[in-house]
């Protein structure tokens, strides 16, 4: 497996290794030896998610102000727009941005420790995400930025304004959210 730092302390895009011949492929998508080695630390995870989602949806950015999450995100069909923004008040990249694109085709996974926002563009006519989280979905601690806000200034690859829950629709610029320390 090949880890690749982002410019986020913490935020790690990793590659597997991938066994390909004419009959298809072979990969482990984790394992937490390996995982854990990467990652510098024992990692609990508790709840896998799968969702699927049409061309320009976009989902997020989410994070949860208390039980904060860690992910470990990939693509199982079609093509994303993933970003993770850092929400740690004591970090340097306090309110800045990473994005990776992750496909089926390239299967990245990209770790998102706890203190960050997370969400996606969707790239191509379908993409199915799959993410394990290190804590269980707590509704009443979630919180969702705004999208668009001018000063995270996220480039998103757009040529029309996005699909939204209204929930996403709603989204808060992150002057006004709550914060990790």
């Amino acid at each position: 497996m090949k880890i690749t730092k982002t410019r986020l302390p913490g935020v790690l895009l990793i590659e597997p290794d991938v066994f390909a011949d004419e009959r298809g492929f072979f990969m482990e998508s984790f394992n937490a030896r390996k995982f854990e080695q990467a990652v510098g630390r024992r990692v609990s995870f508790v709840q896998d998610n799968h969702s699927r989602s049409h061309a320009n949806v976009l989902r997020g950015l989410h994070y949860q102000i208390q039980q904060p999450q860690a992910k470990l995100v990939r693509v199982i069909v079609g093509k994303i727009f993933d970003v993770v923004v850092d929400l740690r008040r004591s970090s340097p990249t306090f309110g800045q941005w990473v994005a990776e694109e992750l496909s089926a085709e390239n299967k990245r996974q990209i770790w998102i420790p706890e203190g960050f926002a997370h969400g996606f563009l969707v790239l191509s006519e379908v993409a199915e995400v799959e993410y394990k989280t290190s804590t269980y979905y707590a509704p009443e601690f979630e919180r969702c930025i705004a999208w668009n806000d001018p000063d995270l200034a996220i480039s998103w690859p757009l040529n029309k304004v996005p699909f939204l829950s209204e929930k996403d629709g709603n989204g808060v610029y992150i002057r006004n959210l709550e914060w990790f320390d």
